[in-house]
């Protein structure tokens, strides 16, 4: 049996291990706030499991070490040395006359991008080339309109935003997932390395989404640390080049600035870390990334409000929500929601966004895409009765989607819900 078989076999079972929200009612969801405030996405990132019994493994060993302290991209970082170290990390050969070309030229960093190339094509073909094509025809007003994306609980995925949203100009991406920084060439020298980056990025090229935890744990034993690295590596397999990364943080009123570069100093307790990533796009066109690493429940933005402040500051949104473990769902996320849909002209998520009861009635436009199931078992609670009669209305049927995404992550099953504001945006 291949290794597909039975990586498609045990996802079932793999899939109940994804993650662990709470489950209840609206009633009990309003006592559970009274009475736990601090529930975050950092407790419910903790309960991520792995679904190591379906990816392939890094080495024993570098499971072991211990947790790296978090930092932040060097201030003056090399714009050329960062452009080459995307390209080594996604198996792309570096500038012949780089500081990593002697590492490029070795058997181990061929053999991963042979393997990698392998990858891309296959992630390419049942993936990028649909989504483009399917988002150039059923987005095409929505890009029009669409200069700055807002991509909450993103982590560090920048390939699915960027090929959803090719043409915007800012993207805008939080989650719990720390900074990171740009990877030293000694780092780019531990053997153990490719393994580690090959099974970090094994879920998102077959399931379209991230094993989080998993993820950190990969990346942190080969001192490749936060999403810095991994976005890095997005962009430039989806054919963007680096032309300056900076380390900033939103301090306390939300207000963009240089993060400090005394690193012995604690870091004042309401700014929230970030990091800046100019590129320009296959077209030619500039582009700025930002990536924070904050928490976006309740207790979350109470503690730092920066993220709120900052995103209200952008201007109308166009927001994109996938595989968000139902969060925006719960009580304890209702500030981050109703951010949402106060500014955003357009949402597109799939059914782990926003729920169907929050969309005010008459105020939004909804075009659905693929087909909804209900949710994986872990997500049962979830099930929306709402989204199961517009995926069956015969006078209005939704429309194909060709391409796989989310938790029901095979083509047949997923669903993207696109919701086109009709009345002004709230101030």
């Amino acid at each position: 049996m291949s290794f597909r078989s039975v990586a498609l076999r045990l996802w079932p079972a793999a899939a109940l291990l994804l993650t662990a929200c709470s489950e209840s009612s609206p009633n009990t969801e309003a006592a559970a706030q009274a009475t736990a405030p601090a529930e975050t996405m950092a407790a419910t990132a903790d309960a991520l499991d792995s679904t190591r019994s379906a990816a392939p493994a890094a080495a024993p060993a570098a499971r072991a070490a211990a947790p790296l302290p978090r930092r932040l991209a060097a201030p003056d970082t090399d714009t050329a040395y960062a452009q080459d170290v995307a390209a080594f990390l996604g198996g792309q050969r570096p500038s012949q006359h780089g500081t990593l070309s002697a590492l490029a030229a070795q058997p181990a960093w061929q053999a991963f991008a042979h393997d990698q190339d392998k990858s891309w094509d296959k992630y390419r073909a049942t993936h990028t080339a649909r989504m483009t094509k399917w988002a150039g025809t059923e987005l095409d007003s929505v890009h029009r309109s669409s200069s700055t994306i807002f991509y909450p609980f993103s982590g560090p995925d920048f390939l699915n935003v960027f090929t959803i949203f090719p043409t915007s100009q800012t993207y805008v991406l939080m989650g719990l997932e720390p900074v990171g920084s740009v990877p030293a060439r000694t780092s780019l020298e531990n053997p153990k390395l490719f393994p580690a980056v090959k099974a970090s990025l094994w879920s998102v090229l077959n399931f379209s989404f991230f094993r989080t935890n998993d993820m950190a744990v990969d990346l942190k034993s080969v001192e490749l640390d936060g999403a810095l690295p991994l976005m890095m590596r997005f962009a430039t397999r989806t054919g963007n080049q680096i032309t300056a990364i900076r380390p900033v943080q939103l301090d306390a009123t939300g207000q963009l600035q240089d993060a400090p570069t005394d690193t012995t100093r604690a870091a004042h307790p309401k700014s929230v870390p970030g990091v800046e990533m100019k590129l320009r796009g296959p077209d030619g066109q500039a582009k700025t990334v930002y990536y924070f690493s904050t928490d976006l429940s309740n207790h979350g933005l109470n503690t730092k409000p920066a993220p709120l402040t900052f995103v209200r500051s952008l201007g109308p949104l166009t927001t994109y929500v996938k595989s968000a473990t139902y969060l925006m769902h719960k009580i304890y996320f209702s500030e981050v929601r109703a951010l949402v849909l106060r500014r955003s002209r357009y949402i597109l998520q799939d059914d782990s966004g926003i729920a169907m009861k929050y969309f005010q009635k008459g105020a939004w436009q909804f075009n659905y895409y693929g087909a909804y199931r209900r949710p994986i078992n872990l997500f049962a609670k979830h099930y929306q009765p709402e989204l199961t009669a517009a995926y069956t209305d015969s006078l209005h049927k939704p429309k194909s989607l060709p391409f796989g995404t989310g938790y029901n992550w095979r083509q047949t099953d997923s669903n993207l819900l696109l919701a086109r504001r009709l009345i002004p945006l709230a101030q």
